[in-house]
């Protein structure tokens, strides 16, 4: 049975390979009747014009929503912010980011993600990192994370945050992103009613990288 996390819905932005069955955002996309998950026509050459232009599109229909990036979806929504820093998003959960300054194995499709913009985000946010992510050094997620002005979480060795590394549902994932919720609400109290939009929520077909 779906849940409804909060008046505030959530836009989860899947990375390269999309986020498929199984993952943890793809539980969260089915879980909570208030998320969306962001589709991209192609998960595994990613145009970070055409990728910008979906997530936006989503954040206009979908005004003062939680954010929920994975992996390269959170350089993508730091990409966002610096483009349209009046962009009407409530906060951001940013998981796992990938290092496309630094990180070798990632492919040479993603230098258009490079650099990783480092302007503080204009709302609360919660940047979670691993110490054995093999597409990001702890110390440089932690270095994203204040740029950002995100409140930093080093969850231990847990790998890439995904399918390959054991994270299908992921309770503390939902603990975090409650937490995140709270500190908005705090700061923006959000209003006491708000429809919801209709669409129906996108699972894609791949699991993340």
């Amino acid at each position: 049975m779906n849940t409804h996390l909060s008046n505030r819905p959530l836009l989860i932005v899947p990375g390269l390979g999309g986020s498929g069955v199984g993952h943890w955002q793809a539980h969260w996309a089915e879980r909570f009747d208030d998320a969306e998950q962001i589709v991209q026509d192609d998960w595994d050459r990613p145009d970070l014009s055409a990728w910008l232009t979906r997530l936006r599109a989503a954040v206009e229909r979908t005004p003062d929503a939680i954010l929920v990036g994975h992996s390269l979806g959170c350089i993508l929504i730091a990409h966002l912010t610096q483009r349209d820093p009046g962009a009407r998003i409530a906060g951001a959960l940013l998981v796992a980011p990938a290092d496309v300054d630094a990180c070798v194995e990632l492919p040479h499709c993603l230098a258009a993600f490079a650099p990783v913009p480092r302007l503080r985000l204009p709302f609360p946010s919660i940047t979670v990192a691993s110490t054995n992510d093999p597409y990001a050094t702890i110390e440089r997620a932690e270095d994203f994370a204040r740029g950002w002005g995100s409140e930093f979480r080093n969850i231990g060795a847990c790998g890439h945050i995904n399918i390959a590394a054991g994270f299908g549902p992921w309770p503390e994932g939902e603990r975090i992103l409650a937490e995140l919720r709270r500190a908005i609400d705090a700061e923006r109290p959000a209003p006491s009613t708000r429809p919801l939009p209709h669409r129906t929520n996108s699972i894609a077909l791949r699991a993340s990288r």
